[in-house]
C-alpha cells in the first residue's frame, strides 16, 4: 500500500518539473524529476528531504501566482480563474508532504521507533 501513498508526491514533483520546463529552467527540472526517483531510497533522511522540497515546491506555486495576477490585473484581464487553478496546485503540493505522516511510509523509511520490550 506504499504506492497510493507515494502518487501524490510523485505527480506534485511532475507538475514542479513541467513548470520548470516551461520556465526553461534545466536544472530545476533535473532536480525536480531527481526526486521521485529518490523515493526509492528506504533511508531515514528521505522523509526529512522530499517534504522540505515540496513544501518549496508549493511556496514557487503560490510566488508565480502572484507574478501571474499581478501582471494580470495591472492589464485588466481576469485572473481569479489563475489564482484559483495556481493555488489549489499549491495547497495539493503541500499537502503531499503530509504522505509522511502515514505509519505506512513510516514503516519503509525506517521512522518508526523500535520497541524498547522486543
Amino acid at each position: 500500500m506504499v504506492l497510493p501513498r507515494l502518487l501524490p508526491v510523485v505527480l506534485s514533483f511532475l507538475l514542479l518539473a513541467a513548470h520548470f520546463f516551461r520556465a526553461d529552467n534545466t536544472l530545476l527540472v533535473l532536480l525536480s524529476l531527481a526526486f521521485p526517483v529518490i523515493l526509492a531510497a528506504r533511508r531515514p533522511w528521505v522523509p526529512a528531504l522530499v517534504p522540505l522540497a515540496l513544501v518549496l515546491g508549493g511556496l514557487e506555486w503560490i510566488r508565480r501566482a502572484i507574478e501571474l495576477v499581478l501582471q494580470r490585473q495591472a492589464v485588466g484581464e481576469p485572473w481569479l480563474p489563475l489564482a484559483t487553478i495556481l493555488g489549489t496546485v499549491a495547497a495539493f503540493t503541500f499537502s503531499s508532504a503530509l504522505a509522511f505522516g502515514s505509519p505506512v511510509l513510516k514503516r519503509r523509511y525506517q521512522m518508526l521507533e523500535l520497541d524498547s520490550t522486543e
